[in-house]
């Protein structure tokens, strides 16, 4: 039997802290701005990294600022799995230590692993640790093809043997890693992190070209550094890496979730609401706040965080996703939302993931008019190389939204719907919520503390 909890009050969860929980549905009534402050702590990119990361040490690692995010609990208990002891210490406070490191069972690591990709990050530590290391089949969002091939190439080039089981992968080093100078065929964040997070330790010295250089890959540095390691990068996406011996536990407060704080910016713009995002800073989100601007909407910089409103109508824009310091992928799908309200068209050019641009159909069917064009195209204003699995979406607005029933796709198409129906007139189903968990904290709370008008049922 289901039960219905309202917005007008604080409004609980079912794990009871303000997050969703499975199996629950969301009923919202839009047509309200949403208004008033949400704070954003770090960022999910950089926190489930730094705690792999804490696998290297040899002493204890704290890690500060730490969300409450799904993807959080699975690499916390496949740290547990392997014998690692972690801390809860309150207010986004983790410790980690990996003195009783252990190999773990397949069956152990799958039940554990199973909705996220963060395992494959395992491999290195574990291989310097242990000598071997396993990965289930691979979860997370649906939004396209992510080959794991560029971290297996890697890891090889380190000295690993790779063998491919029909339950997973099985990786072994007997005779121990060693640098290798590697060139990646895209600068992959997860493969830039798979080549940090195996060079600390390999004998000799790394060399990564076309890495990315995204601000979580510079924290998730720095937090190494701190660990004892030695990394040096050029602006040409050159990354050198020279291999210790040991390390040692680190101590780092993660950076701020630009995606997070982006989302809620698009909000604002959606819902013509007004929203200071605590804790959001300036220079990462340099490329957002332009595009934002050119849309139409206006931003505060204060000490403590932005705050995100309209400066008039919405205007259209043309954007296209790239790798830092281009637009992010994850930011166009809550700005596209936005986009159905701007009186004219807009094209967003998706050339990161081939199939992002899927949850565009149930805001169609909620009265948007976008078109996606499925290999993309070609126009004289293009400033990122086209890509062979690359779309574009044509937004064509002001157009009306109105209430569904929508399932939610993926992590940030899951947000963009929530968004959508909060702009939307009448009431909206949404289902499948839990996956926005995986990268929104105590979500239920911060859309009631915005004045949002929903229930929760289940």
């Amino acid at each position: 039997m289901s039960t219905l909890l309202s917005a007008s009050a604080p409004t609980p969860s079912g794990n009871g802290n303000g997050d969703l929980a499975s199996g629950q549905v969301l009923k919202i009534r839009g047509g309200r701005p949403l208004t008033g402050r949400v704070e954003v702590k770090g960022a999910k990119n950089l926190a489930t990294k730094a705690m792999v990361a804490a696998l290297l040490g040899e002493t204890e690692s704290v890690l500060r600022d730490v969300p409450e995010i799904s993807d959080v609990n699975v690499v916390r208990s496949l740290l547990e799995v392997h014998g690692v002891t972690v801390q809860d210490d309150g207010e986004g406070v983790l410790r980690l230590d990996p003195r009783g490191a252990v190999s773990a069972h397949f069956e152990e690591i799958d039940a554990h692993a199973g909705a996220s990709r963060i395992p494959i990050l395992f491999c290195g530590p574990l291989l310097h640790l242990l000598g071997q290391a396993f990965i289930p089949d691979l979860g997370g969002c649906r939004i396209g093809d992510r080959p794991i091939d560029f971290h297996l190439d890697a890891l090889r080039s380190f000295g690993a043997t790779v063998d491919k089981l029909p339950s997973g992968i099985r990786l072994s080093a007997p005779e121990g890693l060693h640098g290798a100078n590697i060139t990646l065929p895209y600068p992959s964040v997860g493969a830039t992190e798979q080549v940090l997070l195996t060079g600390v330790r390999a004998r000799g010295t790394t060399e990564l070209r076309n890495a990315a250089i995204e601000p979580e890959i510079l924290h998730l540095i720095a937090v190494l550094q701190k660990m004892g390691a030695i990394i040096s990068y050029e602006p040409n996406r050159v990354i050198f890496i020279e291999g210790v011996d040991s390390l040692r536990g680190y101590d780092h407060r993660c950076i701020f979730d630009r995606n997070e704080a982006a989302s809620w910016a698009c909000a604002a713009l959606a819902t013509d609401g007004d929203i200071f995002v605590g804790g959001a800073k300036q220079p990462e989100m340099l490329t957002f706040l332009n595009v934002f601007r050119k849309a139409g909407g206006e931003f505060d910089i204060h000490e403590d965080g932005i705050r995100f409103h309209r400066g008039g109508a919405l205007k259209p824009v043309t954007v296209e996703t790239d790798v830092h310091p281009g637009f992010m992928t994850d930011w166009q799908q809550p700005l596209i939302v936005a986009l159905t309200q701007a009186e004219g068209t807009s094209t967003v050019h998706e050339t990161v993931y081939e199939n992002r641009l899927g949850f565009t159909r149930a805001l169609n069917q909620m009265g948007a008019d976008i078109v996606v064009h499925p290999e993309g195209f070609a126009s004289p204003e293009r400033r990122v190389p086209r890509r062979a699995l690359e779309q574009a979406a044509v937004i064509t607005g002001p157009t009306p939204l109105h209430g569904a029933d929508v399932v939610v796709p993926d992590l940030r198409g899951g947000y963009s719907y929530v968004i959508a129906a909060l702009a939307a007139e009448g009431e909206s189903t949404v289902r499948n919520v839990e996956i926005i968990r995986r990268g929104y904290e105590k979500f239920l709370d911060k859309l009631t503390a915005l004045g949002a008008d929903y229930d929760v049922i289940g």
